[in-house]
């Protein structure tokens, strides 16, 4: 689907469905240099079992329209006046790897329009080494590969998404490169750099009002669960019901966990914003 946001033109996944605004909406947002495909398992899911989908191609990300956004702040923005083209006032937002932190400063810019929040290979902060930030300005192949290795706990996930066999990461590999040769030059780093600028996670933690859960790779090596620790005590300290579901994958949790992330997902969605999620574990 195509939405005309502030004059721009921006691509959405629907799911499968035709979007409506009148049942629950969910919002998937994904993470650097890649778009809305990240999510195809559980949006599919979530299209087909009574939700609005809305799974998001940022700006400059492959088919929504450039210049791709500076600033995470910038993006959580965007985010908002995307669901006022729409006509949805309230959602839930989940967000992967710099998409989480899109999905945190919009819940604390805008917490009477998040319902659920979920953060999965998130850090806050979210630094980037000087040696990837420099090879994702000068040699974009060299950080793509660097950032697949990564992404990946093993070389054979099992189960896989979307089936045994398929190769998860030269599929990954090749999102990335097709994102690139659609945006705009440099668009990882830029990518990149909103990541590494965004400083006030924790201070934004403070504003968010909605029942929050963070999902991380217990082997992921990017945004490795440490990492998203000090994030949920910001959070537990302003009251927010949150809790951490742990589940054996790497950074590229939808695609090396597709079911267990889905399951992580719906089970939040399906709960009362007043109720507390379950204890962490």
């Amino acid at each position: 689907m195509i939405v005309d946001v502030n004059g721009i033109s921006a691509y959405v996944y629907t799911g499968g469905k035709a979007f409506d605004a009148a049942l629950p909406t969910a919002v998937f947002i994904h993470g650097a240099e890649n778009d809305h495909s990240v999510w195809a398992l559980q949006t599919r899911y979530f299209a087909h079992h009574g939700f609005g989908v809305l799974a998001v191609d940022l700006p400059g990300h492959h088919r929504s329209a450039g210049p791709a956004l500076t600033s995470i702040g910038a993006m959580a923005d965007w985010l908002a006046a995307l669901l006022d083209a729409v006509g949805v006032s309230r959602a839930l937002v989940a967000g992967h790897s710099m998409g989480s932190l899109v999905a945190l400063d919009f819940a604390s810019r805008y917490p009477s329009r998040a319902t659920h929040l979920a953060l999965l290979g998130t850090a806050v902060p979210m630094a980037v080494s000087d040696t990837l930030l420099e090879a994702a300005r000068e040699r974009e192949p060299d950080a793509i590969a660097m950032v697949n290795a990564w992404s990946h706990s093993t070389l054979a996930a099992k189960p896989s998404c979307p089936a045994p066999g398929f190769w998860l990461q030269g599929m990954n590999a090749r999102l990335m490169e097709r994102v690139s040769a659609t945006g705009e030059p440099r668009l990882f780093h830029t990518d990149f750099n909103a990541c590494n600028a965004y400083t006030d996670g924790l201070a934004r933690a403070a504003q968010v009002t909605c029942p929050t859960r963070l999902i991380v790779g217990k082997r992921d090596v990017m945004t490795p669960p440490r990492a998203a620790k000090a994030l949920a005590d910001a959070l537990r300290a302003a009251n927010v019901p949150v809790d951490t579901v742990m589940l054996d994958a790497g950074h590229a949790l939808m695609s090396e966990q597709p079911d267990a992330t889905l399951d992580a997902l719906y089970a939040l969605a399906k709960s009362r914003t007043s109720d507390r999620p379950p204890a962490e574990h």
